[in-house]
């Protein structure tokens, strides 16, 4: 099966790569656009990208991926039989409208080896399930019929882990409203004013790109609403996890190294109040652009450890944007087009502990040298930010033939990594290309013999999380009054004296959490509030009540 590779050895990979010669990988890249088949550009797990020979779908749904690899624990090497195997299962196409479907889908997805599904739960800030703070989908189903629970119900009787895809950053993507009257398209868009305006905005005014819309993540009510959506989700189906997509700022900015969103008027008027700086900051400002990364990351780190509240052993994976060169070509991290271009930080994420799992949208063209080496690259930084969690490739499937997709499969699988292919629907360029729901299917039992005569030959289970499954730390987290003002910091110390403190900035709504923390009895406090004691457990989340300080 599949083994962990060593940072020495990937970097190995990398320069053999640049140099020309091979070291047993198998590699494969893509850089075609799935069939849209009438389905909106915002379907697809990757991101709508600057460079389309990188394997940016369509846009739409599964910008990174969702959950783990085939290991990478830092705890050691992944048993034998473990690797994250699965599909993004998006809501456009054949997967989840009817029982039929799902039935389907599930006996697809054992036939394959798959362990995993992403299926796409909120693509515009609704549900396709009844029961969660956000509305229910107008997508033409039939009433009474929960797709999310009929999912997890088939899927679990096989066996096969369930993970609820999330879009963060997209609002709409209709030329007609939603029919909720509570959709927040209809209560915090164009009809909205100040603060209340959810929309993000490009530096030219633009506020919508065709008929999508998105959200600002430097808006507190809208993070908020975001994370209660999820978590509720989480709190009313037996889900695994949670995969955020579009967790990152929009496309379609005039430099691939440069953001041109942020410029609501709320995002405009919190970053003069945090810096005391007075002119509009260009889209390439560093300090700018490190302040609206801190926005999306701040996103990620709720979620998470509001899941982590809800039930520490639900996984919330990522999907990790892989535009252009990877670091390796670049210099680092930081040069490449995810960190400056759309300013999402997925290395950071992993590092920082906030994420289980990063998936990267490797979708990248077979038959392209540029796009071999850039899949090559990303999935050797993949490995190398591990940090100690899980990391999943996931390969564009609909931009490649069967034999190049499997091919890219094995070269995966050499390093250890796991996988989640993109699409279910979408198995291969064919099936992209044809709009006959015989010839996908057909594409897909294909990819299945391929895939199951060779690397996928044995059965496998997902990953344990081994910092949930057997937790050595906890958080510590708590909500400090701003009154009125802008974020703080917030000192974590051990309450005996002992040991090192630990600051962490509170968000805009004032909210904070310390993760990694060792049990033990830790005092808390924000400037102008009296100490708070809390005693931190091993997976669990300790709640500091942070009072004002008397005087």
């Amino acid at each position: 099966m599949t083994r962990r590779l060593t940072f020495l050895a990937a970097v190995v990979g990398c320069l053999a790569i640049l140099l020309g010669c091979s070291i047993g990988f198998d590699g494969v890249v893509a850089d075609k656009v799935p069939r849209s088949g009438g389905v909106p550009s915002t379907t697809a797990p990757a991101e709508t990208g600057e460079d389309t020979a990188d394997g940016a779908g369509p846009g739409g749904a599964a910008e990174g991926q969702p959950e783990d690899g085939a290991a990478v624990d830092g705890a050691g090497s992944p048993a034998q039989d473990e690797q994250w195997r699965g599909y993004w299962v998006d809501s456009f196409n054949e997967g989840i409208a009817t029982p039929d479907e799902v039935r389907q889908m599930v006996a697809d997805a054992q036939a394959v080896g798959a362990n995993a599904l992403v299926v796409q739960v909120a693509r515009w800030y609704d549900c396709f399930c009844d029961d969660s703070s956000l509305p229910r989908t107008d997508a033409d189903l039939d009433p009474g019929y929960d797709p999310l629970e009929e999912v997890v119900a088939q899927a679990h009787a096989a066996g096969i882990e369930v993970h609820a895809w999330v879009n963060a950053t997209t609002m709409w993507s209709r030329s007609t409203p939603p029919a909720a009257p509570d959709h927040v398209y209809n209560t915090h868009a164009f009809s909205a004013t100040g603060s209340d305006r959810w929309l993000n905005k490009r530096n030219d005014g633009v506020e919508k790109l065709g008929t999508m819309s998105y959200v600002d993540p430097a808006n507190p009510a809208a993070v908020d609403y975001l994370v209660d959506g999820v978590v509720s989700i989480a709190q009313n189906y037996d889900i695994d996890g949670v995969n955020l997509d579009y967790i990152r700022y929009p496309d379609d900015s005039a430099n691939s190294n440069a953001n041109d969103w942020g410029y609501s008027e709320t995002s405009l008027a919190r970053f003069a109040a945090e810096t005391g700086r007075s002119d509009v900051p260009a889209p390439s400002d560093p300090q700018f652009s490190d302040w609206r990364r801190q926005q999306v990351t701040n996103v990620v780190r709720k979620v998470y450890v509001g899941l982590y509240q809800n039930d520490p052993t639900d996984r919330l994976s990522v999907n990790a944007v892989t535009y252009g060169d990877g670091p390796i070509t670049v210099g680092a991290f930081e040069s490449t087009q995810p960190y400056l271009g759309v300013l999402q930080d997925w290395k950071g994420w992993l590092q920082d502990g906030i994420v289980d799992t990063v998936m990267t949208m490797n979708y990248k063209s077979h038959s392209s040298a540029t796009s071999l080496r850039r899949f090559d690259e990303w999935n050797a930084a993949l490995l190398e930010y591990a940090a100690g969690r899980h990391v999943v490739a996931g390969p564009g499937l609909y931009l490649n033939d069967i034999g190049e997709s499997v091919a890219q499969t094995q070269r995966i699988a050499d390093l250890g990594l796991g996988w989640n292919g993109y699409s279910y629907a979408n198995v291969s360029d064919t099936a992209a290309d044809s709009s006959d729901v015989a010839v996908d299917r057909a594409e897909r039992a294909a990819l299945t013999s391929a895939l199951r005569s060779g690397v996928f030959a044995n059965d496998v289970t997902v990953p344990r999380m081994t910092w949930k499954t057997d937790p050595s730390t906890g958080v510590a987290s708590g909500t400090v009054d701003l009154r009125g003002g802008g974020p703080v910091d917030v000192v974590v110390r051990p309450a005996d004296g002992s040991g090192e403190q630990k600051a962490v900035r509170t968000d805009a709504s004032g909210w904070f959490a310390a993760t990694g923390l060792e049990p033990d009895r830790y005092e808390v406090q924000a400037p102008g509030t009296d100490p708070s004691t809390v005693r931190v457990k091993a997976g669990e989340v300790a709640q500091a009540e942070l009072s004002p300080a008397d005087g």
